[in-house]
């Protein structure tokens, strides 16, 4: 095995599952403001989503390559939907119990990842530059998305893990109506970042 494509593999993976981004992001708001427990059905529809969707970029990415404005399309509404969720972080009340904002679930999760942008651009980046050179078949598609939503569940439950710590450090409602500007500002910078031409 040719150790340099392996290790960019890995150092692609491991940068693009854990790097900010509509999902880490909005684990970790969500985690600020619900706790682990409550964030763990968001997390679990990312999860099946993300897995779902590098399954079929996988098979069907020569079909994706060749229509580009598919993925452009899929690319600005995405956008659009993070920076509306970024808008209902960003302006949630300080919680005085877990009931007082509405607690996102697992279809808001499953959602996220038919427009998110940096899911799909991931994918097929990893589909059709990396896959491609450890083998043609499906097996070696089925082991890369098996790899990497491994670590993408990994990297939800640190980032959802990082708000309830956020959470306890910003403990007054001042603090915490500063949390949720910044942390729904970040989350519109990602959809920004995403809608821009690269």
């Amino acid at each position: 095995m040719d150790l340099a494509l392996f290790s960019a593999t890995a150092l692609f993976m491991v940068s693009m599952t854990f790097s900010p981004g509509p999902n880490n992001l909005l684990c970790a708001a969500h985690g600020s403001q619900h706790g682990l427990r409550q964030t763990l059905s968001l997390m679990m529809g990312m999860f099946f989503g993300f897995t779902v969707l590098a399954l079929a970029i996988g098979i069907g990415a020569v079909f994706i390559e060749q229509n580009a404005n598919i993925i452009q399309i899929l690319v600005y509404a995405g956008a659009l939907y993070i920076a509306y969720l970024s808008y209902k972080i960003a302006f949630s009340p300080p919680l005085k119990t877990d009931e007082s904002t509405q607690i996102l679930g697992f279809s808001t999760g499953l959602l996220l990842q038919l427009v998110n942008g940096k899911a799909w651009i991931h994918f097929i980046i990893l589909m059709t530059t990396f896959a491609t050179q450890f083998g043609t078949g499906y097996g070696i598609k089925i082991l890369f998305v098996l790899v990497n939503s491994t670590l993408g569940f990994t990297a939800l439950c640190t980032w959802a893990f990082a708000g309830t710590l956020l959470r306890k450090i910003f403990s007054t409602p001042g603090q915490v109506r500063i949390l949720n500007l910044s942390l729904g500002f970040s989350l519109l910078l990602v959809a920004i970042w995403i809608a821009l031409p690269h």
